[in-house]
């Protein structure tokens, strides 16, 4: 019989087995170049690929596949397209792409006339959504329920997918996909289905040979989600490090979710490098600029802006608003690319391409800000945790319907975040600020919405530079609550193509 040992032998003897037996895997997941990471791409793959504009696009990744011209029928799916030469639109300049599942075009006149022509596929869906499908599948959950696209064609499926061969006169080839709604606690959601990806394009600050990832600043974006994804993840890093180097609580990315891994070699791009003005030369703000249509409708505006507010301002005037709020209010900016504590213009010596706003502009960040993926941004805007939400309008109507991302047939911006951001307006007050008449002179403010909706009853307030209105979203009325001191009220209602009810407390406005 062999002797007993004792307890702390037994111990020394376990925790050999135990770092003989959990040691840190040998499988290689380093590559030594992209063209050989991107080999086992296939012809009809779905391809998730990373960034927001150009910050965090895996570029290296996209160039590698671009050469690979026998790789044809691939749907892509990302916020955008890229622009200028950048992202996507290699892979369409190739031939390869079939289909696009984005949420905007923005600026990519390219891309909006193949749309247009009926030369390419394309599902515009909402930012929010789109991540969320992504996580969901992720998470291993085939389907869920969002406010985001309610009542909207994003419910109903009436953006085209796809026009014939002659474009969007000729009719339409692929019809949108129409989505299952139901209703809880009185309230309408839509079913959405997981997207799963084949492959994944992650682009990373930092990686360790085992596959943790690290992103910079809102580089962040998508691809924390899509690494998450797909069958086969393969991320292009600044920097690789050994096993050991990254501190564990500075993971974004567990290594489990990644399998090949290249050095990034294309160089990142400013998109918009958009810099603070200089100071005057008496430090006097511009008077002729000051009166401005959009001026006068920011400032207004921006006397809704409470201390500590959580606010988003959506592009156009209300970018202005931080530029007129009271004496002594401190707000803390959302940009839903990921950011919470957003600041103005850098100085030029201090843009950075990975922190950059909504716009692709260049910004800072204040003391006390705080970055994040787009699946965060988007749990925290249609959860209802942003006080304010401040976006344009193409149209408004007296119920307070919204549209402001496409003209059929004409204008194809995308929807981006805008379904989102009025998806919970219990919660988050959505303020409309916008001219009153369209340059043609005809009103904006409708009794119905004739443009495709971006959000149904969400609208709380409407600011315009003729008039402040408040929008009684349940009974579908709308209230004359302040005019413009150059106005009449019979010159208001002349411009305005809906009945409204003239407050009692009606005042001038403070512009």
């Amino acid at each position: 019989m062999l002797p007993r040992i004792g307890f702390k032998a037994e111990l020394r003897v376990f925790s050999c087995r135990l770092v003989r037996n959990y040691s840190v895997t040998t499988r290689r997941k380093v590559w030594d170049s992209a063209d050989e990471a991107v080999k086992d791409v296939k012809s009809g793959d779905i391809l998730l690929s990373g960034g927001f504009g150009l910050c965090g696009t895996p570029e290296t990744l996209i160039t590698a596949l671009s050469k690979r011209k026998g790789v044809t029928g691939l749907t892509a799916v990302s916020n955008n397209a890229g622009s200028g030469e950048g992202g996507l639109v290699k892979l369409l300049k190739s031939g390869q792409l079939e289909r696009l599942m984005i949420s905007y075009l923005g600026g990519n006149k390219y891309l909006e006339q193949m749309y247009l022509d009926g030369n390419m596929s394309l599902e515009l869906v909402p930012q929010g959504t789109l991540v969320e499908r992504m996580r969901a599948h992720a998470s291993g959950i085939p389907a869920f329920f969002t406010p985001t696209g309610a009542s909207t064609t994003v419910e109903t499926g009436g953006i085209p997918i796809r026009f014939n061969a002659g474009g969007f006169k000729d009719g339409v080839k692929i019809q949108g996909n129409k989505k299952e709604f139901r209703v809880f606690n009185g309230k309408r959601y839509v079913m959405e289905p997981a997207i799963p990806g084949d492959v994944a394009f992650v682009h990373a600050w930092k990686a360790d040979e085992a596959g943790n990832l690290v992103f910079r600043y809102v580089a962040n974006n998508y691809n924390n989600v899509m690494a998450r994804n797909a069958k086969l993840t393969i991320v292009e890093a600044e920097e690789i490090v050994p096993v050991g180097t990254l501190s564990p609580n500075s993971v974004h990315c567990p290594g489990i979710y990644v399998d090949r891994i290249v050095k990034c070699t294309e160089s990142k791009q400013f998109e918009i490098l958009a810099t603070a003005p200089p100071p005057s030369a008496n430090g006097e703000k511009d008077a002729k600029m000051e009166q401005s249509t959009r001026r006068r409708i920011a400032r207004r505006a921006a006397q809704e802006i409470e201390d500590g507010f959580y606010v988003n301002l959506g592009v156009g005037i209300p970018t202005l608003v931080t530029e007129y709020l009271r004496r002594g209010i401190k707000i803390w900016l959302q940009s839903e690319n990921g950011i919470l504590g957003m600041g103005p213009f850098p100085s030029e010596d201090k843009a950075d391409p990975d922190i950059t706003n909504a716009g692709k502009e260049t910004v800072t960040l204040l003391p006390g800000a705080s970055v994040f993926d787009s699946a965060d941004s988007f749990a925290m805007i249609r959860g209802g945790h942003v006080d304010v939400t401040m976006l344009g309008a193409m149209q408004v109507s007296g119920c307070g319907d919204i549209a402001n991302f496409m003209i059929p047939g004409k204008l194809v911006k995308g929807i981006g975040g805008a379904m989102d951001l009025v998806s919970n307006p219990e919660k988050t007050k959505v303020i409309v600020a916008m001219e009153h008449c369209a340059k043609d002179g005809s009103p904006k403010i409708l009794k119905e919405c004739t443009l495709p909706l971006t959000g149904a009853r969400t609208v709380s307030q409407i600011i315009t530079d003729l008039a402040v209105f408040d929008v009684d979203r349940y009974n579908g009325e709308l209230h004359l609550m302040e005019f413009a001191p150059y106005v009449t009220v019979d010159e208001i209602r002349a411009k305005t193509a809906c009945d409204f009810i003239i407050s009692k407390n009606l005042k001038q406005m403070q512009i």
